[in-house]
């Protein structure tokens, strides 16, 4: 089986690439199970009804968040509509929406998504390392999902890699979102889990984390904020990667990285590209 992941979608600019570049990649790398993290996809914080809908039918099979979930509004009450939509397993009890998620793939293989959210330089959030554990016992490999992808959205790489081991062989893949850099150490670990510290974001990387460089270098420099952070406009960067699944055990093969458009170098996964037919 073949997953797709995509990082953080950044403004207009990330969202425009993604809707626009989506149908296409799933189509060359053959992808049979397509997923998301469009928390900043609402002008940089939270994301809409309408953006959701439209990274739906771009061919997302779930949209996974992060810090950013409550911050447009109107997410508190349509997240209740929109099962493909995941905030962090570990928020509070009583929060709207849901943590996890079993989906069918074009395959149909069994996906279970798992969305958590790291406590290190973060909120005060229920612990991750046992929400996953127990979402992972309910719905186990082979048990009840032919593959478990868990996006892990934190800031402290150490606590990335940590729940890498503690999931290692449990979980297909363990992929880290939030920071909006892509990181090089994506790998494999020792008992079959694809793991990466960060996909980095689908935004325009001539800025600051997605946003116009102005307002936070003058924030940096001053102290004093002028005014709200605007994200940048220029042509987007797709970050994310690709992770071959073994359909005997549900963990991963291999790992690699994509990036396509905008500044950074590009990548693409070679164990597809191979096989795939000219862009």
């Amino acid at each position: 089986m073949r997953i797709l992941f995509l990082g953080d979608v950044v403004g207009r600019s990330g969202r425009t690439a993604v809707i626009e570049q989506l149908p296409r990649l799933r189509e060359r790398y053959g992808a049979h199970f397509v997923v998301v993290n469009g928390e900043n996809a609402a002008g940089g914080f939270g994301i809409t009804e309408q953006i959701l809908t439209e990274l739906l039918d771009a061919g997302a099979d779930a949209v996974t968040t992060g810090n950013h979930v409550w911050d447009q509004r109107e997410t508190l009450i349509f997240i209740e509509r929109h099962d493909r939509l995941l905030r962090p397993i570990n928020f509070p009890q009583g929060a709207p929406g849901r943590g996890a998620g079993l989906f069918k793939a074009a395959n149909g293989a069994d996906v279970l998504v798992i969305n958590a959210m790291g406590r290190v330089f973060m909120g005060d959030l229920d612990d991750p390392f046992r929400a996953v554990d127990r979402e992972i016992e309910a719905c186990g490999l082979k048990r009840g999902a032919d593959a478990i992808l868990i996006d892990l959205h934190a800031e402290a790489t150490s606590e990335k890699q940590a729940m890498g081991y503690f999931v290692d062989g449990r979980a297909s893949a363990l992929i880290g979102t939030h920071t909006h850099v892509p990181t090089a150490d994506e790998q494999v670990l020792n008992r079959g889990t694809a793991y990466i510290s960060d996909v980095g974001m689908c935004g325009d990387y001539d800025s600051v984390l997605g946003m116009s460089k102005e307002e936070p270098l003058s924030r940096f420099l001053t102290k004093i904020p002028n005014g709200r952070f605007q994200p940048a406009l220029g042509e987007a960067t797709v970050s994310g990667v690709g992770i071959e699944i073994d359909d005997a055990t549900g963990l991963a093969t291999a790992i690699g990285p994509i990036r396509l458009g905008g500044r950074l170098s590009p990548a693409e996964p070679k164990f597809w590209v191979r096989a795939a037919s000219p862009a």
